[in-house]
């Protein structure tokens, strides 16, 4: 697969709802405008796909010593949102997730960083802040705060100028179709403050990922996810690779950020995993990339509302391997925090 390179901001949607055909593609940058996803009618006065429309942003911050997380997300009949916070060295963790069943008390832009991004329910209040428009090629930065009882984080995640993610629009047909923007090996810095003791989340040494959603599922879908980031033989490293989901649409989200520069990988990865031993060794290969997965801690979640329904294992630890690109050279990495998914989710 070699898909269409995006150059220029396209909407994902025509005005009858549908899934625009010159929005299908790959880009380096998040073009794609996504205000059509979530609207109960379109220009025709029909009703869109109510029940269908995902829309989502999920925060990922790694340092030396926590794993910090945060859901903000509206599935058209629920708002699911998220807080979480792992202590790396002892394995506690404190959470809370809410259902919001309707869907209220959730707010998210039309495109990514064009407004904030905000979720309150009970005992969680997350709060997404772009400091400044985003704007193709140049620094920006992101505020990002949570609040849970016992736990609260205030962390600034910068976007380097120059700095490159990995965008797409999967289509599974022109009424089921997602953009996904993962953007990896992106630096924070901040706090995080547990039980009134307040540790840093050190500038240098700590990472955040950001997996930006706006779509309309399938009901019944599976998917593995892996993204990885930091300094590896003097060179910033971010690996995004992706499974299940995109196979058969022409389309993938996998490839390798270097020094801020995405190397895409155009071809469906084999993934090779225990389903009855997560925390086995994992492999990933293909399209000139192979990796290896060493987990040290299953975050294990779950949810059956009849209706709505899902089952993650996220495993959290630690990426090597090699990426060869298109001109022959060879990039070698190990030693990259991160994790590697598989989820099933009825929805």
């Amino acid at each position: 697969m070699d898909a269409r390179e995006l150059t220029a901001p396209v909407p994902l949607t025509g005005p009858d709802g549908t899934l625009n055909p010159d929005a299908v593609g790959w880009a380096r940058h998040p073009l794609v405008e996504t205000g059509g996803i979530g609207r109960r009618v379109n220009d025709t006065g029909r009703v869109v796909s109510w029940g269908r429309n995902k829309r989502w942003e999920y925060w990922n911050i790694i340092t030396p010593t926590h794993v910090l997380a945060a859901t903000v997300s509206s599935i058209d009949y629920a708002a699911v949102h998220e807080v979480w916070v792992l202590e790396r060295p002892t394995r506690f963790e404190i959470a809370k997730a809410a259902t919001v069943i309707p869907a209220r008390g959730v707010e998210l832009p039309p495109r990514l960083d064009a407004g904030p991004a905000r979720a309150r329910a009970k005992d969680l209040e997350i709060d997404i802040d772009p400091l400044g428009p985003l704007v193709e090629g140049a620094a920006g930065r992101v505020r990002l705060r949570a609040r849970i009882p016992r736990a609260r984080f205030d962390v600034t995640i910068t976007r380097p100028a120059g700095h490159e993610c990995l965008a797409a629009v999967v289509p599974w047909s022109e009424k089921r179709f997602q953009y996904t923007v993962k953007d990896v090996a992106l630096p924070a810095a901040g706090t995080v403050t547990i039980d009134g003791v307040v540790h840093e989340v050190p500038a240098g040494e700590s990472w955040a990922v950001l997996d930006h959603g706006r779509g309309r599922w399938p009901y019944d879908v599976r998917w593995n996810w892996g993204a990885g980031s930091g300094i590896s033989r003097g060179r910033t490293i971010g690996l995004q690779v992706g499974g299940q989901w995109t196979r058969g649409t022409g389309q993938t989200e996998n490839g390798l950020v270097i020094d801020g520069v995405l190397h895409k990988i155009h071809t469906e990865l084999d993934w090779d995993y225990d389903p009855a031993d997560f925390l086995r060794p994992w492999r990933i290969s293909g399209g000139g990339l192979e990796a290896s997965f060493t987990p040290l801690y299953d975050k294990t979640s779950g949810t059956d509302l009849v209706v709505l329904s899902s089952r993650t294992h996220q495993l959290f630890g630690s990426w090597a391997g090699s990426l060869t690109v298109p001109n022959g050279d060879v990039v070698a990495f190990d030693g990259i925090d991160g994790w590697a998914e598989d989820v099933h989710n009825r929805w």
